[in-house]
């Protein structure tokens, strides 16, 4: 089976910019797109209700993703798309379209002046439950957004990419994750910003005056570490750039930070099957609510 770049689209603003992204991103991997509408059905008692009839769901069951598709064509040509109508709980459909999807892609609200995503129910069910990277796009989000200003300071989309960012832990490097990261910078022919933020152990943190030397020594066990994870990966993309960023402070903090000269921010999840819960992390989850750039939530073991 062909796998696609699926989005979930609702004819909110922050999911007209997920297809969006997700085009480009079909055209970059060159693969079809799929709109994917989630149609939730509603009380028998309001269903009858006139505002609720017939017109009215055929308008978001028929006319959203088709117009949508035919918006897409018009935009990216040569990119193949494909549109599938679902009906039920839109967390559950989307988590059961992913599985044949490359790739998930969803919206997610803006928050104003902070920048960052105010990530619903829906969004944090599909990254929790789907074994399948999810990237989530913010409302406001634009081609031009992801790539370097052009010579007059002007955004442009014909300008070279921004870097990936990949917030990695070093003590639970992942391969699935990483692999990701740098395929995602290769096909974008932009670096790769690779984000560690450490503390000192507990014992060190609490009731120890301060070291220079102790600190120093820290951060120097820390870039090492971060630098022999990345050395085999440095040899498989050898053309590459990476840049090392270890930082002391938290991993939130520090990939929150970089995302602001990214492209495309990269973090994990490691899979839990419990049914309980959005089991994403709270470094994740904190990205994801504060990141100004597009999110990948890579699920890993």
């Amino acid at each position: 089976m062909l796998r696609t770049i699926t989005v979930g689209l609702d004819g909110s603003q922050e999911s007209r910019a997920a297809t969006e992204w997700a085009a480009r991103e079909a055209k970059l991997r060159g693969l079809p797109l799929k709109i994917v509408h989630v149609w939730e059905p509603v009380p028998e008692p309001m269903a009858q209700a006139p505002l609720l009839g017939a017109e009215t769901q055929q308008h978001w069951t028929e006319r959203i993703p088709r117009e949508a598709a035919e918006g897409v064509r018009q935009r990216h040509p040569g990119i193949e798309v494909r549109t599938e109508q679902l009906s039920g709980h839109p967390g559950d459909a989307l988590v059961e379209a992913a599985k044949s999807a490359e790739l998930l892609v969803l919206g997610s609200r803006g928050l104003g002046g902070i920048g960052g995503f105010m990530v619903g129910s829906v969004g944090l069910s599909a990254v929790a439950h789907t074994d399948t990277p999810v990237v989530l796009v913010r409302a406001l989000e634009a081609a031009a957004d992801e790539h370097e200003l052009d010579p007059a300071g002007v955004p442009s989309a014909a300008t070279p990419f921004r870097p990936v960012v990949l917030g990695l832990d070093v003590d639970h490097p992942d391969e699935t994750l990483i692999e990701f990261a740098f395929a995602a910078a290769e096909r974008r022919a932009t670096s790769l910003r690779v984000v560690h933020g450490w503390n000192p152990p507990p014992y060190y943190a609490y009731g120890t005056p301060a070291n220079p030397a102790l600190h120093e020594a820290l951060a120097l066990s820390a870039s090492q570490a971060l630098a022999e994870v990345l050395h085999p990966w440095r040899k498989k993309f050898p053309d590459l750039e990476v840049v090392e960023v270890s930082r002391y402070g938290s991993p939130a903090v520090n990939v929150v930070e970089a995302s602001r000269d990214a492209s495309l921010v990269v973090v994990g999840r490691r899979i839990r099957r419990s049914p309980l819960g959005a089991h994403i992390g709270h470094v994740t989850h904190s990205v994801l609510h504060h990141s100004t750039a597009p999110v990948a939530v890579v699920p890993h073991s």
